[in-house]
């Protein structure tokens, strides 16, 4: 009886962790630098330029998980970045999903310190923004805080895109955000 015990409690560890996808550098650990891609990710957007932090720019809050997180920016010529990665495997169409990433911003950061949001996109071509799964409050807390993301696929998906936002980039606003500490991406029970 005991032994039926333990295998079923395997079994549904297996089938848990099968069920998450966890992303490669989740907490964007690297050696501090400015303009810099942290290993894992990939530039989504013309003049991307994102930086790992802390220590450049005049940002030197501690990461919330590791040593080091991200820094993207907003511009005063209307542009902003974003960086994506592909997942380890794909996200299926019409499932329910959740994750959570610590964010904040800098009042310091080098002439950018106005408050700005993230969206998170999926899609299934590398940097194709095909679905936006989460869009942000103004981040302008300067001490960590979670998010929880929670969201229903409407296609199958093969990448995950960051993206400073302020809006459509037909304002001029030097703002930024802070990330870190991505968790794995689970399914969730629908609502």
């Amino acid at each position: 009886m005991r032994t039926v015990g333990i295998a079923s409690i395997l079994l549904i560890s297996a089938f848990a962790l099968s069920g998450q996808v966890t992303l490669t550098n989740p907490s964007f650990e690297d050696e501090p630098a400015d303009a810099t891609m942290p290993m894992g990710w990939l530039k989504c957007a013309k003049g991307t330029t994102p930086d790992i932090l802390p220590g450049y720019w005049g940002v030197y809050e501690e990461a919330q998980e590791g040593d080091t997180y991200l820094g993207l920016i907003t511009r005063g010529d209307g542009s902003a970045e974003s960086i994506g990665q592909r997942l380890p495997s794909k996200l299926a169409k019409d499932a329910c999903y959740r994750f959570s990433l610590d964010l904040a911003m800098s009042d310091n950061y080098s002439g950018y310190g106005n408050a700005i949001k993230l969206r998170v996109w999926i899609g299934n071509k590398k940097c194709k923004k095909d679905q936006m799964i989460f869009e942000s409050e103004f981040i302008e807390n300067l001490d960590w805080e979670t998010q929880l993301i929670e969201f229903n696929t409407t296609l199958e998906a093969r990448y995950i895109i960051l993206e400073a936002y302020y809006k459509d980039g037909s304002f001029s606003h030097k703002g930024n955000i802070l990330i870190d500490n991505i968790s794995p991406i689970v399914y969730c029970s629908r609502v």
